[in-house]
């Protein structure tokens, strides 16, 4: 993925959530305001289109970026995806993976602690969201042949990282 500077005006910091709208507004990407501390997106991937969220915690100057490729962990997959998960996130300098205990839904999630003013640079919100769709793109097939594929998580990890590397 590719959140390059084409058709991007946005302002050299601005509040986060503000921030991340213009980034979306720029590349075409559709995206609502949840409520004044948080955006809700959409972004194409390699393999699917992700949701993305963008959640400001004021009191923390804290912005958490959640990106859901729309998988659902059936019950009876629970035990080898919670394996794969923490087999992915060894491999992860940024961010990690969860499974929401409330619907098991598989997320990335990414916090970004910002400065005293609270201001979010144009860099920065490209690299988060960039971070996110990119680590959701390397992963997402060792979730599709755990769940569906029936390899156990080390072999499905092992796959889905040659299969990507492979990739032209």
């Amino acid at each position: 993925m590719n959140t390059g500077s084409e058709n991007v005006q946005a302002t050299e910091d601005a509040a986060p959530v503000e921030m991340l709208v213009q980034l979306f507004e720029a590349h075409g990407w559709p995206c609502d305001f949840v409520s004044d501390d948080e955006v809700s997106g959409e972004i194409q991937g390699s393999w699917t289109s992700y949701k993305l969220r963008g959640v400001w915690r004021r009191e923390d100057n804290v912005l958490q970026i959640l990106c859901l490729p729309e998988i659902r962990i059936p019950r009876e997959r629970h035990k080898q995806a919670f394996e794969l998960v923490a087999l992915i996130n060894e491999q992860l300098w940024l961010g990690h993976f969860d499974i929401w205990s409330n619907g098991g839904i598989l997320l990335y999630r990414h916090a970004l602690m910002l400065g005293e003013d609270g201001l979010l640079t144009l860099r920065m919100a490209r690299a988060a969201i960039d971070a996110a769709v990119t680590e959701c793109d390397r992963f997402y097939p060792a979730f599709q042949f755990v769940l569906w594929g029936d390899k156990n998580p080390r072999d499905a990890l092992e796959a889905a990282l040659v299969d990507h590397a492979g990739e032209a």
